[in-house]
């Protein structure tokens, strides 16, 4: 749990936060030519760090119990107040873990084929007639296909009423919303990840979020219920090719004064996508009509 991002491991010569590296190397001349600064960085290889993409993605160190490392295509750890990005085949499974139990994994998925068809909220909350996200919920997008769908939840305290929290908000409430300072916004990491895919910010839809819950109130009002505590974990079936941005920040109703957020484990393997066979497939004329319209545009396209 923390307050702000946590320093870059691998630095030896002082700390790396938030885009500043201290003075120290530079007041040890180690980098003060071309030939210092190759020897300089070659130095770093093989260290690792608290937060970090683990590469290959076989080699996590907090790979998911009974997954096959070799089918494994993704394996990270999103620091507190990051962000991070990924293409996903068809039927992939993705794994979300909150390990300290302050895990705010706020989520936006795209078609990764045309992006313009991106996650909608409220067919997500409409279609299966259920506004409350666990298993078996389908993701979906506005045309009527599912994105992803829920196969597994430890965690029960998800939410998708409030989105993702914005600059101004968090200038409000914490007096800093800038993505390198120690209180980013959800939207302000989702407009750099959405950048390194040509996506700009009319491309971001409200989202869903997972591991703080949010519950509609007897009075209309949305109740913010945290967190179901450490150790849960959330998983995916990519049911189509997915564009997927994860923002790792706090809740907007999380009352608490302080920006805390904890670590987020993210894994990814190798999978099929849901088949005319599982049960889910037509749990209910709506989601049945829904997975038929997905099947339909990837066979089309040979996926």
């Amino acid at each position: 749990m923390t307050t702000a991002q946590s320093p870059t491991a691998g630095a030896p010569h002082g700390s790396h936060r938030n885009g500043r590296v201290s003075a120290r190397a530079r007041d040890l001349h180690l980098t003060d030519s071309v030939r210092s600064a190759r020897h300089d960085a070659r130095a770093q290889g093989g260290r690792s760090g608290e937060w970090m993409p683990y590469l290959p993605a076989s080699g996590s160190p907090h790979r998911p119990p009974g997954v096959d490392p070799a089918t494994l295509v993704w394996a990270e750890t999103v620091a507190p107040g990051g962000y991070t990005h990924k293409v996903l085949a068809r039927g992939t499974r993705l794994r979300f873990d909150d390990p300290t139990g302050d895990a705010c994994a706020h989520l936006l998925l795209y078609n990764a084929l045309e992006p313009v068809e991106r996650l909608n909220v409220a067919d997500t909350q409409k279609v299966p007639w259920q506004a409350y996200l666990g298993e078996n919920h389908p993701l979906l997008s506005g045309d009527g296909r599912v994105l992803a769908v829920v196969s597994a939840d430890s965690s029960g305290r998800h939410d998708a009423f409030c989105g993702t929290t914005t600059d101004a908000w968090n200038e409000r409430k914490y007096g800093d919303a800038r993505p390198e300072g120690p209180s980013p916004s959800g939207r302000g990491l989702f407009l750099k990840a959405a950048a390194k895919h040509g996506l700009g910010r009319r491309d971001l839809p409200p989202g869903v979020s997972f591991f703080q819950g949010v519950r509609v109130e007897a009075d209309g009002t949305l109740g913010w219920q945290g967190s179901a505590g450490p150790g849960t974990h959330v998983e995916l079936v990519a049911e189509m090719p997915l564009l997927v941005l994860v923002a790792n920040v706090v809740h907007p109703l999380d009352p608490r004064p302080e920006y805390v957020v904890g670590p987020l484990r993210v894994h990814a393997w190798r999978g099929t996508p849901t088949g005319p066979g599982e049960p889910r497939f037509t749990a209910t004329p709506e989601l049945h009509r829904a997975y038929l319209n997905t099947v339909d545009y990837c066979e089309a396209r040979g996926l």
